[in-house]
This record gives C-alpha cells, structure tokens and sequence, in this order.
C-alpha cells in the first residue's frame, strides 16, 4: 500500500471514531429546575412530603428522577431576595422547565428570569392579578400552574373561627410584609371582620423575632382570636406559631393541614400535597410537548377543614356539632 493512501484510510478511520463514540454515549436528560422559596430541611420526608408528591406527579405523566428526566433543586431558604439569583442560574444552566413553588416570589422570580423556558409554578395568590398569567384558563406566554387560592381564603377562615370561639371580640391577623399578597388579603380580612360585628388589630413578622413580637402586641391589646395570613415564612415556622398561640392560649386559624397536624386549633385551605402532584402532573406534560399557554391554571375544586380536637379542650372551647359535621379530619 502506497505511503498517500495509507494516510487516507487513516483519516477515514478517524473521522469514523467521534460519531461511534457518540453513539454508545447516552442521551442527555432533560433537566427541570426546582425552585423553592422554603429551605431544603423543610422538605424532609417526615416534615413536608411536598418534593415526593412532585415527583408522584411526574411518575404519572411517565417521567422518573434520574431515569428519564433530571431534578436540580434551588433552595431560598425563607431568602425571598434570593429567588432572583437562583432563578438566574436555573436559567443559565438551560434546564428544559422551571418549577416555582414556596410562595408567590419564587414564581415571580421566575416570569423575571425567562420568556422562554417553560414555568409551572404553585401558589396562593390569584395569578391573574400578580400578573402571572393573561387569564386562567388561557395563561399565554411561558407560564401556568396550580393556585389554591389560599390567601382569598382568609375571610372563610375567619367565619370558622368565630364558630368556634364566638366570644372573641377582637380579632388578630398576621400578615407577612414582605408578601406581595398581603395588602389585598388586610384589606379582605378587616372587611370580613367588620361584616361580622368585630374589631381586628395587624401584626407583621418575618423574621423569627418579629414573631415573638407580634404574639407579645397581640397580648398586649388583648386580642383573643387569630387568622394567620398564608404565606411560605408562616409554613416554616408552624411548631413557631402553633407553641406561641399555646403560650398566650389564643385560638387561631391556619390555612394549611400543616398547621393542625402540629398542634394548632384549625385549618382550612386547600391541599399543597395535591397542588404540587398536579405540579409535577404538568412539568411532565410539558415535557412531552405540550405549551404552557394552552395548559389552563388549575384551580382547587376541594378544601379541607381540619380541628384539633385535642387542643380545643385545651383552650376551653367546645366544637360545635355543626364543625364537627363539616370537618374533613378531626384530630384527637
């Protein structure tokens, strides 16, 4: 074989070698970022199930972790001003779509990410109004989701706790500054609370301290009741506030099962688990080629009232028959 053609087979059998390599390497997996406004401990299996019922969701739509799609998971750690900075990343590493959940923040860090990716976020607020999506049944643009409309909920919360202690006469509702949903949920709730004959006070926290405080200026105006406002900060510091409303013994409503299931008197809302499995439900639909602007918002068709029967005795208040009746779970 002459010197020039041996050099052209070589080259042959080196242009080959890439494409057969590339062959036996396996396909890259999509990727869905994960983004939270709570810290990662707060999703312990034993605490807060919520990342398992996301992946429940997946598995549904035929989608596994690790098998067939990749979850990387941005943690806020109850740092609102971090989801700006972590959506950002979400969004450099080019992961195929982006689940908000933990709050409203977490989904408007997202929108103010991307235009483009895909975002399924999970929320309390009405998404219309923040300016997440065009309407609910067609969101347009790059995001959809499921709401649970927890913080227009206040005022039913308000109209079950005066059921049950009926002789509070001025009524508490903490709120969360830093949530850009509270000054429409203030403005529900002190409605709600006139339209039944009584007095509210505010109180605000968002910080560990600000707690203690805010339990101590409800002591000291004599409030006897409390509504606590629906917010990520307020779910992450349950056994917090479930201790101080023991403490000072002041009835209070709460708008998770979290809440009840750790001690406190009430709750009702709608399921976060079911929430963040229809999250997952469509993170996985997306994957396989639906829009998000054709996927309608998912909207609670079932809520849940849970009653601490335990700890209405210890308060001295008596479930009425009706509550008893209307409750989905008693606690005992």
């Amino acid at each position: 074989m002459r010197r020039r053609e041996f050099i052209t087979l070589l080259g042959g059998v080196a242009a080959t070698l890439p494409l057969a390599a590339q062959a036996q390497q396996p396909a890259m997996l999509p990727v869905i970022g994960f983004l939270s406004g709570y810290a990662a401990e707060s999703f312990a299996p034993e605490t807060k199930p919520y990342a398992a019922a996301f992946r429940q969701g997946l598995s549904e739509t035929g989608y596994s972790d690790g098998h067939n799609v990749a979850i990387e998971y941005r943690w806020a750690e109850n740092q609102p001003s971090r989801l700006p900075v972590l959506a950002a990343e979400l969004v450099r590493r080019k992961v195929t779509v982006i689940v908000a959940t933990g709050g409203t923040a977490a989904a408007l860090a997202a929108k103010g990410a991307t235009a483009t990716i895909p975002i399924v976020f999970t929320g309390g607020s009405d998404p219309v109004a923040i300016g997440l999506v065009a309407s609910l049944n067609r969101p347009g643009g790059n995001v959809t989701g499921v709401t649970f409309l927890a913080s227009v909920l206040a005022a039913k919360r308000l109209d079950l706790l005066n059921e049950l202690a009926p002789r509070a006469s001025l009524i508490g509702l903490l709120v969360n500054s830093d949530n850009p949903n509270t000054p429409s949920e203030t403005r529900d709730m002190e409605a709600a609370t006139r339209a039944i004959g009584k007095q509210s006070v505010l109180v605000r926290a968002s910080t560990d301290r600000e707690l203690d405080a805010a339990f101590g200026s409800l002591v000291e105006q004599r409030a006897n009741a409390l509504v606590v406002a629906a917010d990520t900060f307020f779910v992450s510091r349950r056994d917090q506030l479930v201790a101080l409303s023991a403490r000072y013994a002041i009835p209070a409503s709460y708008p998770s099962r979290e809440f009840a299931e750790a001690g406190g008197l009430m709750s009702y809302g709608a399921s976060f688990l079911d929430a963040y499995r229809l999250a997952g439900v469509y993170a996985g639909r997306i994957l396989k080629g639906e829009k998000p602007a054709n996927l309608p918002v998912v909207q609670p068709t079932k809520f849940e009232l849970v009653i601490n029967l335990k700890t209405a005795k210890t308060l001295g208040l008596t479930v009425p028959d009706k509550l008893l009746a209307l409750a989905d779970e008693v606690i005992e």
